[in-house]
């Protein structure tokens, strides 16, 4: 290069740079602005709910809310029909207590102000199965006037035009949609936290996460700020963070209850199942709202939900069952409080008269991986990086997507070193490349076909009415879920066969389970087993949960497992409580 072009380069060279350093910032600049002006939306929606409460207040003086909130679902909708209690004065109060809540737990990202107006039309629907109920719904809900960002800075700014299928079915019904509650980013990761609103807790354990995607769901039931809720579901979503929370939930087959007007990262996921169900305090909080749901109004707004109502007599019916169970599932071992919660849950549903049957699915690792990772990520997990795009990522999603972002080539590289130290590890990395082709991609989904049937006919075989087996937990410790992907496998399978599936809290963990951490080796020994148990450490005190099962479009039948399940535990409290 000729001498008298260098301090030309140069200056071009320094101007691209600094060119490329201002578009940066100025990036940056705007979205940190627009993060700002959804948070001051949120907070200053906050406080004029605070202040609608407070007039309400002052307009009933003597008024004491604070009974409302010890009554379970049942009473507090016998007595809103017998006219002892004022719809606006179970608002206010839930409200009130949602936002005390969300000061500590961050579990809320907005109030939907629309509930107050709903108030002066509620007559109307009178004859509604949740008349006069305030509900707490997922932010990813659609609400008309408001965003659905799943967390994600793309989809801020963008409110709904029209209420989702759900939220029309819940007003007909007489409930009150009153807020809106936190998500993790891009709504595949078990931790709720996104870089919009941050990060929700647990109500149990401020130190501990309260799970995910349907995370501020359960932090804010959990914590008693909502008396029933709608959350999503498609790896463990609304059973995570029950379990996590000490709640119920229950995730049913997928379209029983529409999905319309349900936002989510990645559309037309077919090898993994996402449903929408209900969250509450006990089973019979479950059990209404979904008769609730599946009403007419339902089946006319969305004509693909099969036209299947309630059916009580099965949830009712106290006949004796024959139920499958299984305490580890081959590919990742429980933790000492699940295994426990699941041998003295056996025990009692025994002793209660029903028959227990070992079952467990067939092929767990490669259902695991070939199936579920693999189906999840078919695009190699390309669709959630461009989601994710133009954005900061969240430090819980960060170790998840950083193996999406690698070059094909590159994980087959690491899938190949890994295999023979981490088999485990190196078989879900080959599965993050996603599919090479459409052929692959339908071979794929008949081959879930014919496990799923396989699946069944090991069921039908032992002639099972149900399945009893571990939920996750208890709640982890912050920054692990997005290392954890191998320990969804108690929740995903259920996704991947479409079976109903619901968690029921039975115990709280005991200084004797967290001694026998110290023993836990897990079934593979690898870094993923390590992981887990520095996850859990510290949760003695926190719920503990088992998962009921049952088949496709019966989740009458769960629930009725779920019920029997709540039962034989508050009778074994009772009996304890009078020794």
């Amino acid at each position: 290069m000729d001498l008298q072009w260098a301090p030309v380069v140069y200056t071009a060279v320094c101007g691209v740079g600094a060119t490329v350093l201002l578009v940066k910032w100025v990036r940056h600049h705007q979205v940190q602005k627009k993060i700002q002006r959804a948070r001051s939306r949120r907070d200053a929606g906050f406080s004029q709910a605070r202040r609608a409460v407070q007039d309400f207040k002052e307009k009933n003086p003597g008024l004491d809310l604070n009974p409302i909130m010890g009554l379970s679902l049942d009473q507090l909708t016998k007595e809103i029909k017998a006219g002892s209690l004022k719809p606006a004065a179970v608002l206010h109060a839930y409200m009130d207590k949602a936002l005390e809540l969300g000061k500590t737990l961050n579990c809320n990202t907005g109030v939907l102000m629309e509930s107050l107006t709903q108030l002066s039309e509620i007559e109307s629907h009178k004859d509604g199965l949740l008349y006069g109920i305030p509900i707490s719904i997922k932010e990813n809900i659609g609400y008309k006037g408001h965003d659905s960002t799943c967390g994600l800075l793309c989809k801020l700014d963008d409110p709904e035009l029209l209420d989702s299928v759900v939220v029309t079915v819940l007003k007909k019904q007489g409930a009150i949609p009153f807020i809106k509650t936190n998500v993790p980013q891009g709504l595949l990761n078990y931790e709720c936290s996104n870089p919009i609103y941050g990060m929700a807790v647990n109500p149990r354990n401020l130190k501990k996460t309260c799970g995910g995607s349907s995370g501020g769901e359960g932090s804010l039931i959990g914590g008693g700020g909502s008396i029933l809720g709608l959350g999503t579901d498609i790896g463990g979503s609304i059973r995570i963070p029950a379990s996590f929370c000490g709640i119920c939930g229950l995730k049913p087959t997928s379209n029983r209850i529409s999905m319309r007007g349900v936002s989510s990262s990645v559309k037309g996921i077919k090898s993994v199942h996402s449903s929408i169900g209900p969250m509450g305090r006990d089973v019979e909080s479950l059990a209404l709202c979904m008769k609730a749901l599946l009403c007419k109004d339902m089946f006319s707004l969305d004509p693909t939900v099969p036209p299947i109502p309630f059916n009580q007599q099965v949830y009712e019916s106290s006949d004796p069952l024959r139920i499958g169970y299984y305490e580890n599932d081959g590919f990742m071992q429980p933790s000492p409080s699940m295994a426990r919660a699941l041998r003295e849950t056996k025990k009692l549903l025994e002793q209660a008269g029903h028959t227990l049957v070992p079952f467990k699915p067939p092929e767990i690792y490669n259902a695991m991986n070939d199936y579920i990772t693999k189906g999840a990520l078919a695009d190699g997990g390309g669709t959630l990086l461009k989601m994710l795009k133009g954005g900061p990522v969240d430090p819980c999603l960060q170790p998840q997507i950083l193996p999406y972002s690698l070059p094909n080539f590159v994980k087959k590289f690491l899938s190949i070193v890994l295999r023979p130290i981490y088999p485990r590890i190196a078989k879900a990395m080959d599965a993050t490349r996603g599919f090479k082709s459409i052929e692959e991609l339908w071979k794929h989904h008949f081959d879930i076909e014919n496990y799923v049937h396989e699946v069944m006919t090991q069921w039908n075989a032992l002639e099972l009415d149900a399945l009893l087996c571990p939920a996750l937990g208890p709640a982890y410790n912050f920054y692990f879920c997005g290392k954890l992907n191998s320990a969804l496998s108690y929740t995903a399978m259920y996704n991947l066969l479409n079976f109903p599936a619901g968690v029921v809290p039975v115990s709280t963990v005991t200084a004797a389970d967290e001694a026998q951490l110290n023993d836990y080796k897990g079934n593979f020994g690898d870094i993923w087993d390590k992981l887990f148990v520095k996850a859990v450490r510290g949760g003695e005190g926190l719920p503990v949960a088992v998962q009921c099962v049952s088949l496709p479009w019966q989740e009458e039948m769960c629930l009725r497992l779920m019920r029997e399940v709540e039962k034989v535990h508050a009778n074994k409290k009772l009996s304890s409580s009078t020794h």
